[in-house]
């Protein structure tokens, strides 16, 4: 079954419903956890709200009996964890997992994934292309043009400019690899130093100082942790060109935004691409985001690194593969396991084998 939420579409008996918090989930995605025994729920998000916006009570409701749960940015906590017993595993359509209290998660004996790469070329081709939209100046050219002007402002390439990539995970790799093209000159900072792979991938390993004062691009693609909030910040906005563009599709915490903000204003930054801001986890942030949103220099999206079709369908999947894995006794694919209670928890009799 595959609908939305009534109390008469649902089996109170069902043993393997899995509820999906997220828009655009696929008929490919529900076809797979239908064909391997799940009942797929696709619960009501009201309109223009995502599954973070919904209330504690409303998610217990849809939550009831489910033993999996495909969720986008609601917040997993202890008590709601606590209030569904007999959920097994939480599935996020995506990559991070700060809003998943992932101490609950291995005390209470279940399990939490990530979509590890369903959308890293997704976000990689975002980054690329907030970066030729910033150097290029599309917004001002668009805005001229609404107003009857023709006036051509002067842009700049990004062929054989200084980037620098801050964090070498999938989609820094990405990103790497797509800069290749451009001819740039490619630094990276990242906590885990592999010449290989620098060889291999033909860019630098420097300090995060020096990538700040030589980028003509600065783009973030690190997690949000406590070494990594406000890696952008005041201090460190200052070791940067006034020339230069600063790129944010990763996390909001890493970037403080009114220190970003008054970069701008006082143009000690030529400008930023920003999907993600600190507005999203602390409201006190909001009149900052609106002013940011409202400059010029600065090209602004909703947190839509990962949403095209093509991206969601892959992340849909991840995450279906993920359900049915730990609904059947086994491990999710490589790379997705986040927390793992059952590893620490004494085995229970008729339950499937951990198959580490």
């Amino acid at each position: 079954m595959c609908g939305c939420w009534t109390s008469s579409s649902i089996d109170p008996m069902a043993l393997r419903r899995v509820v999906v918090t997220q828009r655009f989930f696929d008929q490919g995605a529900i076809s797979y956890l239908q064909d391997h025994g799940c009942e797929v729920v696709i619960a009501p998000l009201p309109t223009g709200q995502a599954d973070g916006d919904v209330s504690g009570s409303t998610l217990l409701r849809w939550l009831d009996g489910a033993a999996g749960w495909i969720v986008g940015h609601a917040r997993v906590t202890r008590e709601l964890l606590e209030a569904c017993p007999d959920l097994k595993i939480v599935a996020r359509r995506g990559v991070g997992y700060e809003r998943v209290d992932v101490a609950a998660v291995n005390d209470l004996g279940r399990v939490a994934t990530i979509a590890a790469g369903g959308n890293d070329e997704t976000v990689a081709d975002q980054a690329i292309g907030l970066m030729i939209a910033l150097g290029r100046r599309f917004r001002e050219c668009q805005l001229s043009l609404s107003k009857d002007s023709w006036t051509i402002p002067l842009g700049t390439d990004l062929y054989r400019k200084t980037v620098g990539v801050v964090g070498l995970g999938r989609i820094g790799r990405a990103v790497v690899r797509r800069l290749m093209a451009f001819d740039a000159r490619i630094l990276v900072h990242t906590p885990q130093l592999d010449p290989g792979t620098a060889r291999t991938l033909g860019f630098e390993y420097v300090d995060f100082r020096t990538l700040l004062r030589e980028s003509d691009y600065v783009t973030l693609h690190a997690p949000l942790n406590a070494q990594t909030r406000f890696l952008i910040r005041e201090e460190t906005i200052g070791l940067m060109k006034p020339t230069a563009y600063l790129i944010n599709t990763a996390r909001g915490g890493l970037v403080e935004d009114g220190d970003l903000l008054r970069a701008l204003q006082e143009r000690r930054l030529a400008g930023a691409g920003l999907d993600v801001f600190m507005s999203e986890s602390d409201s006190h942030y909001e009149p900052v985001t609106r002013q940011l949103i409202d400059r010029v220099n600065v090209v602004a999206l909703p947190h839509a690194g990962a949403s095209t079709r093509e991206g969601l369908d892959r992340t849909n999947l991840v995450a279906s593969k993920c359900v049915v894995a730990v609904l059947d006794g086994d491990m999710p694919p490589t790379g997705c396991t986040v927390a793992d209670g059952r590893r620490s928890r004494p085995a229970i009799a008729g339950e499937p084998p951990d198959r580490t």
